[in-house]
């Protein structure tokens, strides 16, 4: 080699040893060329909402509701009593949807008394199509994530009873029996149990209870009162259980005009609070849950904790 040569050599070593000194370094060679450096991660769904909604006579609150879900993506449950006074089209139209119909497309909503104060929860029906199930059962059932969601109907009347042997019972123990997922939650407007004065436990739900808690099912969410309770893990009787209970969140917090009193507080009551709008948000993982109460703007009244499914 002559001394041209070794100089060009030199040369390109000691570049080359700057450059590795100063923080420059090629790009590691030990992966196949297309092969990936990680792994793209899932998000766990998120299901977000309330009943006792859209007041035609003051939107206020539902309209402080509907900017919380605005911040909140993924699917939205509306637990009954939606568009008051009487669910009519007109104030489906007029009223819930300038404020929570918004999120229609991403809103899979239950009946309260209120929807059938127009004939058969006609404006309910029309206003959702689909999205609400059957019209003339307004139960239904669907998967997210690793759960089975159950959209049940507490307007007993309407459709033929909630007892075991009731179209719907029936209905219920079937499609439990045909989804053995490890995480079950049910929705519908009357609780089984609330320490709500206007209301209070609703003793006409327990066959329904009764047949999710022999199923394992996770999680109830109410409405009906106007307030935010939270309860332990229980049993139909209301006994606590901690192994199998299904923990009960009554949410009628949505908008309504009307806050009210709570009377006695029942037996496994664990939060409670009825001077708050706001919404539950709960995140479900493929074995458990978080949970969030997201109070609206101004408010400091805030619950929130995990669970695990049976």
């Amino acid at each position: 080699m002559n001394r041209w040569c070794e100089a060009v050599v030199v040369l390109v070593l000691a570049l080359s040893s700057m450059a590795t000194a100063s923080g420059v370094q090629k790009e590691p060679t030990s992966k196949k060329s297309g092969e990936k450096t990680s792994e793209v991660k899932t998000s766990d769904p998120v299901f977000v909402g309330a009943g006792d909604i859209s007041s035609c006579d003051d939107l206020a609150g539902a309209e402080a509701t509907a900017k919380l879900i605005e911040k909140i993506p993924g699917t939205v449950f509306a637990v009954g009593d939606l568009a008051y006074p009487d669910g009519s089209d007109e104030q489906f139209a007029k009223c819930y949807n300038p404020t929570w119909g918004r999120f229609k497309d991403r809103t899979r909503p239950v009946p309260g008394n209120h929807e059938y104060h127009s004939d058969g929860a006609s404006g309910y029906a029309r206003y959702f199509g689909t999205a609400a199930g059957d019209s003339k059962k307004g139960y239904y059932s669907y998967d997210l994530g690793a759960w089975h969601i159950v959209a049940l109907n507490s307007e007993c009347a309407e459709v033929g009873g909630c007892g075991t042997g009731s179209p719907q019972g029936e209905w219920l123990r079937q499609d439990l029996a045909q989804h053995p997922t490890a995480c079950t939650i049910a929705y519908f407007h009357k609780p089984l149990f609330s320490s709500g004065a206007s209301h209070g436990n609703d003793p006409e739900m327990k066959p329904l209870w009764q047949t999710l808690y022999a199923a394992n099912a996770d999680v109830v969410i109410n409405g009906h009162d106007h307030d935010y309770e939270r309860f332990a893990p229980q049993d139909p009787e209301g006994n606590a259980d901690p192994k199998r209970g299904i923990r009960e969140f009554v949410v009628g917090t949505g908008g309504k005009n009307s806050h009210r009193k709570f009377a006695t507080i029942k037996a496994n009551s664990e939060a409670h609070q009825a001077d708050t709008f706001g919404v539950l948000k709960l995140t479900l993982h493929a074995s458990g849950y978080d949970w969030e109460f997201v109070p609206e703007a101004g408010k400091s009244f805030h619950d929130s904790g995990s669970g695990s499914c049976h």
